[in-house]
């Protein structure tokens, strides 16, 4: 999503940045029983860690939670805030970004279990409101991006209002409105194409099949089954305590805090959510694994086609009904990647649940800000997907 620029501050972010670089890295708790052979594993996944902190462009924070069966590792690097020192945490929180799509996918399979809801609703059924031409656009769609949706967030009329006033509170419900005049990309169905519009979509289809407002979906469908109790999609600009800062980090330019230059208001379903390291590990784990949803739905969302989530993540990516799919050279992994500015995010978990990873920085990453960060990133990624697979 487009920022706008603002006055840079504090001239002496810089050298903070330097000094978290060097004494910001700490380890948090192995894996109950853990020998050398652990400790050494997380002495080299917080080295690399420590680079992507001082690599150019690269994040004043990044904590990852490696989380098998019920144990859990903490690796960390950098501070969560510039201006403090201080360490990010697992209670920190953060903006999720797209991950966010991963929680209107788990409201919508939900309501598929419970028959409220069918894949192969239409919009021109469920949101006949919207243009007709997108009116055969099925549930199963909007959740692959295979949709043809033209991007909300990419129009002209939308960016302008943002750059204008970056707090302005959009009504989230009326997003769909900067492309209705605008027609279909692809024929829906025919090719993969990540949109932003897509969750927009199926959280309206979810309010229109139930009555009810997304957010309270969210809490009763979502956030109470998977125990989460740090998890909600605001729709202002403040961030609660704690929280870790995100920045732009444009060099040669000192770091700027933009933790809430932007109302969620305007990304609503698509990457509106703020949550915590510690909710995002109990919610890959059980998103992941099906434990919201039966057997039958979990297998239609796991019908695999080409595509990748944005920012891409570790290994080959494949994409599902709102969840992708890691193929690693250590193993597979599912979940899903976000960027937001000030903030980037991995969530991925082993098909059963039982091992996750989740993944946070405090910088924006994707390929056409940081293509080279974004490379080192997902290498990093990887080697930890492979540290969590570890037997």
């Amino acid at each position: 999503m487009p920022l706008p620029r603002r006055p840079r501050l504090r001239p002496s972010l810089g050298a903070l940045l330097a000094a978290a670089c060097l004494t910001g890295a700490v380890a948090g708790p192995a894996d109950a029983g853990s020998g050398t052979a652990d400790r050494d594993q997380d002495r080299a996944l917080r080295k690399q860690l420590e680079e992507l902190v001082r690599s150019p462009g690269g994040p004043p924070g990044v904590i990852a939670v490696l989380r098998r069966e019920g144990a859990s590792r903490v690796v960390r690097a950098g501070v969560a805030d510039l201006d403090s020192g201080r360490p990010i945490e697992t209670d920190d929180h953060t903006r999720i970004a797209s991950t966010a799509k991963a929680f209107s996918g788990a409201v919508a399979l939900k309501l598929v279990d419970r028959r409220a809801l069918s894949l192969d609703d239409t919009i021109g059924r469920r949101l006949p409101s919207l243009p007709r031409q997108w009116a055969s656009v099925t549930l199963r769609q909007l959740l692959n991006h295979t949709s043809g949706l033209p991007d909300y967030s990419k129009s002209p009329e939308f960016i302008e209002v943002l750059t204008a006033d970056p707090h302005h509170h959009f009504d989230s419900r009326r997003l769909l409105d900067y492309v209705a005049g605008d027609p279909l990309l692809f024929r829906p169905g025919s090719r993969y194409n990540y949109s932003n519009s897509d969750n927009i979509a199926v959280a309206l289809m979810a309010e229109a099949a139930t009555g009810m407002r997304y957010e309270q979906l969210l809490r009763g469908l979502v956030y109470h089954p998977l125990g989460l109790r740090d998890t909600s999609l605001p729709q202002g600009y403040e961030m609660p305590e704690p929280y870790m800062h995100g920045y732009d980090v444009t060099p040669p330019n000192p770091p700027e805090d933009v933790s809430e230059a932007l109302s969620a208001s305007g990304v609503w379903a698509s990457g509106g959510i703020i949550s915590t390291p510690a909710d995002l590990t109990r919610f890959i784990r059980g998103y992941a694994s099906g434990a919201l949803i039966s057997k039958a739905t979990l297998r239609e969302q796991r019908r695999w086609i080409e595509g990748a989530s944005e920012p891409a993540g570790p290994g080959r990516n494949t994409a599902g009904a709102a969840i992708f799919r890691y193929s690693t050279r250590c193993g597979v992994v599912l979940g899903h990647t976000g960027n937001f500015p000030g903030y980037t995010q991995l969530i991925a978990a082993t098909p059963d649940g039982r091992r996750s990873l989740t993944f946070s920085l405090t910088t924006q990453v994707n390929e056409s800000t940081k293509p080279e960060l974004l490379k080192e990133l997902r290498t990093v990624e990887e080697n930890f997907v492979c540290a969590l697979l570890k037997n």
